[in-house]
């Protein structure tokens, strides 16, 4: 059993905005909070198997209530917000490990990981409802909101439209082969019943996202490193860009996705690098493109990314739980995305009902998290974003952000 929660508060000066859309974020001043709080529950049914619930609460809202920036600063705050607590059952997942052979090795218990041993050869086997982010593109120095980077795009690479409901979740399967210095993952997730949507599609097969990741394992100057190529296809209801603005021009309307809905095919891929410079620093960094043309599925509106940062252990400081991390990103969106938001169309999270003058959306992040006591943390946040919704007119805007987590 283990238990966490998480309190966010992220605050946003006034910005120049000359114009405002549908999907804008708000020029004015704000500050907005989010809450959590997390049950784990683990038990080991037989050898080598794990069987995983994770129950929710969740509350509040992100900026402008999750729209106006394609990296959103706020990996705490979902699609949608709630004035009143709501219960959620985000994971509740099967996870079965066999022995290949090779050195024993030791497993440290953790939320979602029960402690004992495996070989250092072996494959895992993951079935239920999780997150594709909890297997794929994961990264030791940037991948968890709740302990060090908050923006969406400094989590995950930006351009991986992972299949999710509204929380990020979904119905899938995983399976993991790790051999000697290298591991190959590959995966299947439902896709929402709609683009952007909060209700997965729960006719299986219908609408499905596959996965596929090497990983590549090394150590360079005694100091080890991964590399990661990850890669996905969805097949499911899309809305193609073009059609979109032809429909629209030809009705004399506003382009919308929705009107243009057919099974289509969508893939992208990143490659993502973690690796060790001293006992104490981190270097990490992710690039990733995607097909354009159509609209997105589920997580966030960039097609293409690139990202790269530091992440500090505190020990020059003798503060050796803290952490500090400095990451930059740059995140874009293809020539039909352009088009169709000048025309007035509307992404997954941005659309400033027009789009005359884009430019890419760059940010930078930096963090610093304090250990008041043994499982309590207390995050310092601040980003800026230059070209919020990759709007040259807008902007920019920082956001400045307080988090507290707490885990036992």
């Amino acid at each position: 059993m283990h238990a966490q929660s998480t309190f966010t508060e992220i605050y946003q000066p006034a910005f120049r905005s000359p114009y405002q859309g549908a999907q804008s974020l708000n020029p004015g001043s704000l500050g907005r909070e989010t809450w959590d709080v997390t049950l784990y529950g683990g038990v080991r049914p037989w050898r080598g198997a794990e069987i995983w619930i994770n129950p929710e609460v969740d509350q509040g809202f992100g900026p402008s209530n999750t729209f106006g920036v394609a990296g959103y600063p706020s990996a705490e705050a979902y699609k949608l917000g709630a004035a009143d607590p709501y219960v959620r059952l985000q994971r509740l997942f099967l996870r079965q490990t066999l022995d290949l052979g090779g050195e024993i090795q030791g497993i440290d218990p953790d939320i979602n990981q029960l402690g004992g041993a495996q070989t250092a050869n072996h494959i895992v086997l993951t079935i239920g409802k999780f997150s594709s982010f909890d297997v794929f593109d994961t990264n030791k120095y940037a991948h968890d909101p709740r302990n060090d980077f908050l923006n969406w795009s400094s989590i995950d690479a930006g351009n991986f439209d992972q299949a999710g409901d509204a929380w990020g979740f979904s119905y899938g399967t995983s399976a993991e082969w790790y051999q000697n210095w290298w591991t190959i993952r590959a995966g299947a997730f439902d896709m929402p019943t709609l683009p952007g949507y909060k209700y997965l599609d729960r006719r299986f097969g219908q609408q499905v996202q596959y996965l596929l990741e090497v990983e590549e394992r090394h150590t360079i100057l005694g100091r080890d490193g991964k590399v990661k190529l990850s890669g996905f296809l969805s097949r499911g209801l899309f809305g193609s860009f073009g059609q979109a603005d032809e429909l629209a021009a030809a009705t004399g309307t506003v382009p919308n996705v929705q009107n243009v809905l057919k099974i289509r095919n969508k893939g992208g891929g990143d490659i993502n690098l973690e690796q060790s410079i001293t006992s104490d620093l981190g270097l990490f960094a992710r690039a990733g493109d995607a097909d354009g043309s159509s609209s997105t599925t589920s997580f966030t509106d960039i097609d293409n990314t690139l990202q790269i940062g530091l992440s500090l252990a505190g020990n020059r400081w003798h503060r050796a739980d803290d952490t500090v991390g400095l990451a930059f990103i740059s995140n874009g969106i293809s020539r039909h995305f352009k088009d169709y938001l000048n025309a007035g169309g509307l992404g997954v999270l941005i659309g400033d009902g027009k789009l005359p003058n884009s430019g890419r959306e760059d940010i930078i992040e930096t963090y610093y998290s304090y250990q008041i006591i043994k499982g309590i943390n207390l995050s310092a946040d601040y980003q800026f974003v230059n070209n919020p919704a990759y709007n040259r007119d807008r902007g920019p805007v920082s956001f400045l952000g307080l988090r507290l987590h707490a885990q036992i």
